[in-house]
């Protein structure tokens, strides 16, 4: 592969991408736009748009988010792409803020509000990686707004959209990552941990209470949250015993990419349980492109 193609890719995060779209597709469920009962009555056009939209939107985000970072990244790590010299800065700028662009625009694609969702989305997304990521509650804060602006975004397919309190599960989520990448570089974050793991059990029994109020089908729900606390807690643990920059990288990653299994749960919460499955296919993918590619 060209190397400055490479340099791109590098760029944009393709591991956590498929993360993005598992957003959109659980958004979508709790929407109730997944029809399996009449199929052929549905375009899923919207859906497409809003997947690439949300794909694009991140995609940009990182990259920015490199931008902004190059001289601390010139220090703490000199083989990324635009410390190294590989992608010049105005370049990686210009990129990220096309790949924003383009995000906005396929949501407009779909609905007014989509694209009104996505504005607001691209608007936190810069305001995180220019201003708030410096701050101690502030930047998980407003990650986790992120995420939860790209749940709705999914939501958003038919053109209205009630429940925003849903959008408190990825909230809380990704504040928990946020506050353990604290860590990533010197490690000795052991107070962050315990609380991670703290939103993380809050995470769970979130899903599990919103899935018993709404649609009382929680045993289709279960099977998803149980894989998901494996996933997110075992690394969270190891990085605890062991509070090293390396394995509080692994419970950073394995947050990122168990992002995949919450939307499955509560997709599967909010439709069928193979649908579920079907967004759970994205995770392999996902762990195979960051064998690739790096999450962080």
């Amino acid at each position: 592969m060209n190397s400055v193609l490479k340099g791109y890719l590098q760029l944009m995060r393709p591991a956590n991408l498929p993360t993005a779209a598992a957003d959109i597709f659980s958004g979508v469920a709790l929407a109730g736009f997944i029809n399996f009962s009449a199929p052929d009555a549905i375009s899923y056009m919207p859906l497409v748009y809003l997947v690439l939209s949300s794909i694009f939107l991140y995609a940009g985000g990182v990259v920015l988010n490199d931008v902004f970072d190059y001289k601390l990244d010139a220090v703490e790590r000199p083989e990324r792409a635009i410390p190294s010299g590989l992608i010049p800065l105005k370049s990686a700028a210009l990129f990220g803020s096309i790949l924003l662009l383009i995000g906005i625009l396929l949501a407009f694609q779909v609905h007014q509000i989509s694209g009104y969702i996505a504005i607001a989305l691209a608007s936190a997304i810069v305001l995180y990686d220019g201003f708030s990521k410096k701050y101690g509650f502030l930047g998980p804060f407003n990650m986790g707004i992120c995420r939860s602006l790209n749940l709705f975004l999914g939501m958003s397919i038919l053109g209205a959209f009630t429940n925003l309190w849903y959008g408190i599960i990825p909230l809380v989520y990704i504040f928990a990552i946020t506050l353990i990448s604290r860590g990533e570089v010197h490690g000795n974050n052991k107070n962050h941990i315990i609380w991670a793991g703290i939103l993380y059990a809050l995470v769970i029994f979130g899903v599990l209470a919103l899935v018993s109020v709404d649609t009382n089908q929680i045993l289709q729900t279960v099977p998803f949250l149980i894989l998901f606390a494996f996933m997110i807690f075992r690394p969270l643990i190891n990085a605890y015993r062991l509070n090293s920059p390396g394995n509080i990288k692994k419970a950073v990653i394995g947050g990122v990419l168990s992002l995949i299994i919450l939307d499955a749960a509560l997709a599967a919460g909010f439709s069928v349980w193979w649908y579920g499955l079907l967004i759970l296919l994205l995770f392999p993918l996902s762990m195979l492109l960051s064998k690739l590619f790096a999450v962080t």
